[in-house]
């Protein structure tokens, strides 16, 4: 996959982002050393409001690529076409999060085509947007990624956010903001099946160490569970599914 240079959408949005986290939202980063500077990366984190990756853009000293729902895409009429062209010109990528194991498939290959282009890919492994504020169990999407991929796993926890945009809301409003990136998670040599994927069983343990690290960044309550459905639809894709 070629990297093509961020849309000028991107580069606006970023831009005003910065200037929102230095004013409105004062928005602490730490730990943005972890984050390689060059070459394939996944970054993967806790999802608590529709704002998350927006002030991610504005953090994150790279061009940011992530994978959205695929209904931000397929929303009837003018304004849903406006809109899918919108998420494509920031770099958000369509996947399928409740197809099954075609969909999931869909959504690795994709995210290696980013990540095989030495682009910088992120995800909130929950699927979802939290509904409550706690840390859900995340889905193997990330772990299956990075340990195909070989590439650095850089986790991050968000706090802050749901008072900035709580849900239900558009305006930003004034709350501090927190970003912590931890160093890459070193996962050991994983059993493999017959093919070369990643065993059940790797894949899980990869997954509960991300999230409980990733709640350990973000001060929030793990619980070991799947991150309840919403009936409306929201900015998240939780942009990672798998």
């Amino acid at each position: 996959m070629t990297r093509r240079p961020p849309h000028l959408c991107y580069g606006t949005v970023r831009a005003a982002m910065r200037v929102i986290a230095r004013t409105h939202c004062r928005t602490t980063v730490t730990g943005a050393e972890h984050i390689p500077a060059t070459g394939p990366v996944l970054l993967a984190g806790n999802h608590l409001a529709v704002c998350d990756t927006l002030f991610l853009f504005a953090a994150v000293p790279r061009r940011v690529v992530i994978l959205g729902k695929e209904e931000y895409f397929t929303r009837p009429g003018a304004r849903g076409r406006l809109l899918a062209q919108y998420y494509r010109r920031l770099g958000v990528l369509p996947v399928d999060r409740y197809g099954g194991p075609a969909a999931a498939r869909d959504v690795l290959d994709t995210g290696r085509r980013v990540l095989d282009g030495g682009g910088l890919l992120a995800l909130y492994p929950e699927g979802t947007r939290s509904p409550d504020g706690r840390l859900y169990r995340g889905r193997p999407g990330a772990a299956a990624l990075a340990l195909v991929s070989g590439v650095p796993l850089v986790p991050f926890g968000i706090s802050g956010t749901d008072r900035v945009q709580p849900v239900g809301t558009r305006r930003l409003r004034s709350h501090p903001v927190r970003i912590r990136f931890g160093p890459p998670l070193a996962p050991p040599a994983p059993e493999r099946r017959a093919d070369g994927f990643p065993t059940t069983a790797a894949l899980r343990e990869t997954t509960l160490r991300l999230m409980r690290r990733i709640a350990e960044l973000s001060g929030q309550e793990f619980v070991d569970l799947p991150a309840p459905r919403k009936a409306s639809p929201v900015w998240s894709s939780s942009h990672e599914q798998g």
